[in-house]
């Protein structure tokens, strides 16, 4: 399960490390699937956590319009990413713009997967949960 909170900054031109915890979570695995997530944030899962959201999005059937949206919007930006031997791995440019990602990021444990937050982001959405 992906828990925690971590910050980090960018090591190269969109290339981040994935925290040593949520490496773990791998399952000794490389490769993750990164997605647009929702409130401007990257969701990140393991290939076996994106292949149990995949099913549940596909067993909608695609004349819902809701349905056929929330695929378009979750699988166009979707790419397998590999951690090299240090856990690195790069964002795409898409998916940088998308969460207006620059020199610092948030990465936050959500259960089954992970989020990358810009921090002032990330700080809003804390603030305005905290009752």
């Amino acid at each position: 399960m992906f828990l925690g909170e971590y910050h980090t900054k960018f090591t190269g031109q969109g290339r981040i490390i994935l925290p040593k915890k949520f490496r773990f979570e791998l399952s000794g695995g490389k490769e993750l699937i990164l997605s647009r997530g929702f409130e401007g944030c990257i969701w990140g899962f393991s290939i076996e956590k994106w292949k149990n959201e995949a099913e549940k999005q596909l067993e909608i059937t695609a004349t819902e319009e809701k349905a056929r949206n929330l695929r378009r919007y979750l699988f166009s930006a979707a790419e397998s990413v590999v951690l090299d031997d240090q856990g690195r791995f790069i964002i795409s440019k898409l998916l940088l713009d998308y969460a207006q990602l620059k020199g610092e990021v948030v990465i936050v444990g959500a259960g089954d997967h992970f989020e990358i937050w810009d921090p002032l982001k990330w700080q809003k959405l804390i603030s305005e949960l905290m009752i």
